[in-house]
């Protein structure tokens, strides 16, 4: 199985939660972890030492992707000419592979700055990713990794504005070649939605768009506890949410 963390927010971070889920992973065999995107609130080099130190300390694989908050926001020149500097100084390229045992896992940068919130995808990474979600070895659950939902639900108050643009078009096309589901944050609010469904894309099963809360940040969301999911090799997604008394992050009954 997969653990699933999303707008950790290094510079807001919770010790408590960060200890919790190093505490998880050693009791669970984790095959690897996925950070969707927001590391850092700031992008700050002593933002992004310190994620990278946590993540390193899970001591599993792991795949990143950057979010809106890992570019530069009040450092102008930065954000215009040189916005994932310092992110690549510690993660290397906006976009990487990661094969575990179930899982075939692809990292999209959806991050824009003229896109700031929104975000974007490129008809280049739409085409690049089909090519390899089509080569992907058959036997394996094929995730795709942004930081912005591909779906938000109607009541949702964020609506498309927080979908990337040529989202769907990238959907659309990713789900002809076997995709299982996308993994989000940004929101911060853990769901799980059947695109599939919703959109009749006639795929063979589910495409699941699956969103996580902020695991360790104290920017929280709607009242929610800080949270992240666990997505096993049937493909079913558990949402575990950090309770304050037992310092533990548990399982939604």
């Amino acid at each position: 199985m997969i653990l699933h963390l999303s707008d950790l927010h290094f510079g807001t971070e919770k010790p408590e939660c960060m200890w919790a889920i190093q505490q998880f992973c050693q009791q669970h065999q984790i095959e690897a972890v996925v950070a969707s995107g927001d590391l850092t609130q700031r992008a700050r080099y002593a933002q992004f030492f310190a994620c990278k130190q946590f993540l390193e300390s899970l001591k599993r694989p792991y795949i990143v992707v950057p979010g809106n908050h890992d570019i530069p926001l009040y450092h102008l020149w930065n954000r215009v000419f040189s916005p994932f500097t310092r992110y690549k100084l510690f993660f290397d390229n906006l976009e990487n592979v990661l094969e575990t045992e179930h899982f075939y896992l692809v990292g999209v940068n959806s991050i824009r700055r003229r896109y700031h919130t929104r975000g974007h995808i490129s008809l280049e990474q739409i085409q690049r990713v089909d090519e390899q979600l089509k080569a992907a070895p058959k036997n394996k659950l094929k995730l795709v990794i942004a930081h912005q939902p591909f779906y938000t639900p109607p009541n949702d108050p964020h609506g498309v504005k927080d979908c990337p643009v040529q989202g769907r078009l990238a959907l659309e096309q990713w789900s002809k070649h076997g995709l299982n589901g996308l993994l989000h944050g940004h929101l911060h609010v853990p769901a799980a939605y059947d695109l599939n469904q919703i959109y009749q894309l006639g795929a063979a099963h589910p495409v699941w768009d699956i969103h996580a809360g902020t695991a360790t940040s104290y920017r929280l969301h709607d009242n929610l506890p800080n949270s992240f999911n666990v997505i096993d090799h049937h493909m079913d997604v558990r949402h575990y949410f950090f309770n304050a008394v037992s310092q533990q992050f548990e399982q939604k009954p």
